[in-house]
């Protein structure tokens, strides 16, 4: 039988709590919501902010302010991702919220949901799809997108969904006046009768919460799923049985929580061509990172070391290396050896080629090789052509070490294949 909660609002309204709210709020960072207050402004005056705010949640007079809508690019496609952003007042008691309710909840979630929970990540959902195709000989695979999820969450079947375990009816009203505080865009305040925003504190809990309703239904049928957020790969041992499960899931997440399957990118794949997923390509017996994502890299690769920008080599240097660690952080659990010693020597050759047309002409180039003690008469070549980025008088005046002398992350330095460290 399953437990349920009567009485949860005093942990959450509890002093501890809140500053230990404000505290985890903080290190998130944010964008400030309506009332452009940010996270550091909130704090000068943290004492007060956190007694008004367990006054206003003990006495019932709480109300969230709407959140601000910004719109920011997805990587890589043309169109854009709506956030909504809370007042960072707003943002602390959905952490605190969040604090009580993920512990009731999370521990009997589905054992194959990986998205927004604490010890999970993508990678390890990868490794579990692998493990899967391999340990269950599954050789069939839907992928399934979801459109516009968080937009499209049934404010009812929400506070169904939390219900089932928690019947404290202030959690139950404290959730419900986050999901209808509204949007305000450009000035103007937008009433909203679905979704939970993306952007929220609260927001990725409840929407696991909603789409465990589909987990467990799956796997009460024997249906061997991986789903990160709104990103689900179905398994089946043929195509006429992915299919069938297909149907099933398309009926449970269309007609029963209301939600939109994207078809356009729902696909059915034979594991042993391959399926993408998070990123990666995983095959039954390896892992290697998606085509289209390298290009997506390399293209912000190429943004940052631009040759006519006034930033120098160093400078440049300084921006590549979070973003290289982020990277490379990521997909190391790929089989990717080859590709990132390619990368790194194509980014080394782009960094050459910036310092090239800082030097503008040979002669900057004979005194950094006589600075390295080389001698002899060299070569007047031209610091324009890109050809010559790989000539062996630039190699010789900017090698491999000058650049780790330069602080440039070496992704070649980081192991790779470690999608076994992931599986469960």
């Amino acid at each position: 039988m399953m437990k349920k909660w009567y009485s949860l609002i005093d942990k959450v309204y509890r002093t501890e709590n809140l500053e230990e709210a404000y505290r985890q709020v903080r290190r998130n960072k944010g964008a400030p919501g309506i009332d452009g207050e940010t996270v550091e402004a909130y704090g000068e005056n943290l004492e007060k902010n956190l007694a008004h705010l367990h006054h206003d949640l003990k006495t019932d007079n709480y109300k969230p302010d709407p959140v601000l809508r910004v719109e920011i690019e997805k990587e890589g496609k043309k169109e854009k991702r709506p956030l909504g952003i809370p007042t960072v007042r707003d943002r602390v008691v959905q952490q605190a919220l969040l604090n009580i309710l993920q512990p009731i909840f999370d521990p009997d979630f589905h054992p194959s949901s990986y998205g927004y929970r604490p010890n999970c990540s993508c990678q390890k959902a990868v490794a579990k799809a692998e493990r899967f195709m391999n340990k269950y000989g599954l050789r069939h695979a839907v992928d399934m997108d979801l459109s516009k999820c968080f937009d499209l969450l049934d404010h009812e079947l929400i506070i169904k969904s939390v219900n089932r375990k928690v019947s404290d009816g202030r959690i139950l009203k404290l959730i419900r006046q986050f999901l209808e505080a509204g949007i305000m865009k450009d000035g103007n305040l937008e009433r909203v009768s679905l979704g939970s925003p993306q952007g929220g504190v609260i927001s990725p809990l409840l929407a696991n919460i909603y789409l465990d309703y589909f987990d467990q239904k799956m796997k009460s049928k024997g249906i061997r799923i991986v789903r990160t957020a709104d990103d689900i790969l179905i398994f089946a041992q043929t195509k006429r049985q992915a299919k069938r499960y297909l149907k099933l899931a398309m009926e449970i997440l269309e007609d029963e929580l209301k939600l939109v399957v994207n078809r356009e990118k729902t696909t059915l794949s034979k594991v042993d061509k391959g399926v993408s997923y998070l990123g990666f390509v995983i095959f039954p017996n390896n892992t290697v990172i998606e085509p289209k994502r390298i290009k997506r890299f390399k293209d912000k690769i190429r943004r940052l070391t631009r040759r006519n920008q006034p930033k120098n080599v160093e400078q440049i240097i300084k921006e590549l290396t979070p973003i290289l660690r982020g990277w490379i952080n990521y997909y190391c659990a790929a089989n990717c050896k080859k590709v990132i010693s390619d990368l790194m020597a194509w980014i080394r050759r782009r960094l050459r080629m910036k310092k090239m047309r800082e030097w503008k002409s040979w002669k900057p180039l004979h005194k950094e090789l006589h600075r390295r003690n080389y001698r002899g008469e060299f070569k007047k070549i031209s610091m324009y052509r890109w050809r010559n980025s790989v000539s062996p008088l630039i190699q010789m005046a900017l090698p491999n070490k000058w650049f780790e002398e330069m602080g440039l992350y070496n992704l070649e330095k980081c192991v790779v294949g470690t999608l076994f460290h992931h599986r469960e």
